[in-house]
């Protein structure tokens, strides 16, 4: 099936919506509980951090965390207010590229399984990205 077709088939309008919604539930778990999140990222058992570096990947989790609330508001706010969404929607691609980039660039020394996940979450939501924008057009 053709990305054409695919579009076709979706209401963009809800899509949007839905998008923007999963985005700031995502950054505001990241915020709130950033512990939870660093369970799933690949990298060093719990065990193996000291208290510092904990420290230093709960402000990182809280950071991405702050971008994906962000990236969500800022798509939900211009869709409520009529203005241009696809900005938005191509600015959360950028920030999924660059996180599978970054998981890329770590891959041989991260644990295989996770990684794999990762990474196929990232270029996954980067590549409906790019569909959704188009989309919207």
């Amino acid at each position: 099936m053709r990305l054409t077709q695919l579009t076709e088939k979706i209401d963009v309008d809800a899509t949007v919506r839905a998008v923007g919604y999963g985005r700031i539930a995502l950054g505001v778990s990241y915020l709130a509980a950033p512990g939870v999140a660093l369970r799933l990222w690949p990298g060093p058992s719990r065990g193996v951090t000291t208290h510092a570096n904990e420290a230093i990947l709960a402000m990182m989790a809280r950071s991405i965390g702050g971008r994906d609330v962000g990236l969500g508001m800022g798509a939900l706010l211009a869709q409520k207010h009529g203005s241009p969404v696809r900005g938005w929607l191509e600015a959360a691609l950028l920030a999924d590229v660059a996180d599978a980039v970054a998981i890329l660039l770590a891959f041989r020394h991260l644990p295989r399984a996770k990684a794999v996940l990762m990474l196929g979450a990232a270029v996954g939501t980067a590549a409906a990205g790019r569909a959704l924008a188009s989309a919207v057009g």
